[in-house]
């Protein structure tokens, strides 16, 4: 099936519609971090090897979490005292240890030095936000992603010890829900996001949703309230 070229000097995307079976959109372009806001706020987003050519995807079905829907099992609100959290304060390590973290059924990792370079760029620019979980001064879990609009894009987490990723996945939820925040976007269906309450929806419905939201970028003062950890 023909999938389309990326213009280098256009940020305009083909029809997440028209996304082949797979769920490719399209190809090439690169990780401008203008190009990457334009893709998330359609729906859109890169997902490739590193030997390959950037990968542009929507696919279906697609995986969401509705933040009210969050399934805080009782052990894991127990050890939610067992860590202390930061919002921002160590994106780039957060990244870069999703990226090395190894996973079951994976060879290798899609987060490269261009997909840091670029995400470092819009945590600068207020948009990319990371989730982390220390003990003992130590950085031992978190996640990151992107908050486009009302809409949190889940990207990658990562735990060195039981349930520092799950946990801050908790806290984000916690926040979220008190910023206004309508979904997160978890992409690809996983059995572990599911666990905590992620459901599959088509891409029609997902793309009809964002539609529906304010997709600009909406700055909100990201900051621990200490009082949605207890």
């Amino acid at each position: 099936m023909y999938i389309p070229q990326l213009d280098k000097y256009s940020l305009v995307f083909p029809d997440p519609h028209d996304a082949n079976e797979e769920g490719i959109v399209a190809w090439g372009g690169d990780l401008n971090p203008s190009r990457l806001i334009r893709a998330y706020q359609n729906g859109i987003f890169p997902w490739y090897s590193q030997q390959d050519p950037i990968l542009w995807w929507s696919t279906n079905p697609r995986l969401i979490m509705e933040l009210n829907e969050f399934k805080l099992r009782r052990s894991l609100k127990k050890n939610l005292k067992k860590f202390e959290y930061k919002f921002d304060t160590n994106f780039e390590k957060v990244m870069k240890n999703c990226a090395s973290t190894k996973r079951k059924g994976q060879n290798g990792t899609w987060i490269n030095n261009d997909l840091v370079e670029s995400f470092n760029v819009l945590h600068g620019m207020g948009i990319a936000h990371s989730v982390e979980s220390y003990q003992d001064g130590k950085l031992v879990g978190g996640l990151y992603g992107l908050a486009i609009g009302k809409v949190f894009c889940g990207e990658s987490m990562f735990a060195h010890i039981n349930d520092a990723s799950k946990a801050a996945y908790a806290i984000l939820v916690k926040h979220l829900q008190i910023w206004g925040y309508d979904f997160i976007d978890c992409q690809v269906p996983t059995e572990h996001l599911k666990s905590l309450g992620a459901k599959e929806v088509s891409r029609d419905y997902y793309l009809e949703r964002l539609n529906k939201i304010n997709m600009d970028n909406i700055k909100i003062n990201w900051e621990i309230k200490e009082e949605l950890i207890n």
